[in-house]
């Protein structure tokens, strides 16, 4: 077995069973980006044979705000799978943290892809005209190591610390509303809150100067990993 495989089962293991294990850099310092997606690769293939569909990615560390925080140096990405999204009837959900080690909750935007999004895309318009509609969301994270404390490559490794994904009522994109959705989605706010006490607040900007952004940036690092299925609508 590859160490690759070896760390992925041990990652996948830690998920079920809701364990922290050591942070991967500790026991090889020369853990980098390359290996953390091979063994990332290694986690897709163990969860399909398992019966575990791939339906869609998360793109993490969007904000660059708080690289310093966690020791982020790059935005990371992982599958989401079909035993980890739910659906928000009328904007509502209840999820049981039950399985979590350390979980945290984080606003996002969720798309759907209607077209591949063009390599190299700059342009937020450019990528909206690929997407079929957006909705707001809220993604739990959990991570593995002990207090959160990792280097960047073993986020990368461990799922990109998605947990599950739950997405609201999807908002179709017109073509013709385009135009003012690029300022709409830049600019718009959102306030984090726990029992009526704001916790922390955003705006859309805040995940790579635009949350289309995100997309190209996932569109372009697949194009360099060919061990992943490129981007594409969900057939």
């Amino acid at each position: 077995m590859s160490s690759s495989q070896s760390i992925a089962r041990e990652l996948l293991d830690a998920y079920d069973h809701g364990r922290l294990i050591p942070a991967i850099a500790e026991r090889d310092p020369g853990f980098d980006w390359a290996a953390a997606y091979d063994v990332a690769a290694e986690i897709v293939k163990l969860r399909r044979a398992r019966g575990e569909r791939c339906v869609g990615r998360k793109v993490g560390f969007t904000n660059r705000n708080i690289w310093a925080e966690y020791g982020a140096t790059s935005p990371i990405w992982a599958h989401v799978y079909d035993s980890t999204l739910i659906y928000a009837k009328n904007n509502k959900a209840s999820v049981s943290l039950r399985g979590s080690v350390a979980p945290r909750i984080e606003p996002e935007l969720a798309f759907r892809l209607r077209a591949p999004v063009p390599a190299g895309c700059e342009d937020p318009a450019a990528v909206l005209q690929s997407i079929e509609w957006l909705a707001p969301s809220f993604e739990i994270v959990d991570c593995h190591f002990t207090n959160w404390k990792f280097i960047p490559a073993d986020s990368a490794a461990d799922f990109s610390f998605h947990w599950r994904l739950i997405v609201g009522e999807p908002y179709p994109i017109k073509t013709t509303e385009i135009t003012k959705l690029v300022g709409q989605i830049r600019d718009c706010q959102v306030a984090l809150k726990c029992n009526d006490e704001v916790k922390d607040r955003g705006v859309g900007s805040n995940a790579l100067d635009h949350p289309a952004l995100a997309l190209a940036f996932l569109a372009d690092i697949l194009g360099t990993q060919p061990k992943f299925d490129a981007l594409a609508p969900a057939r």
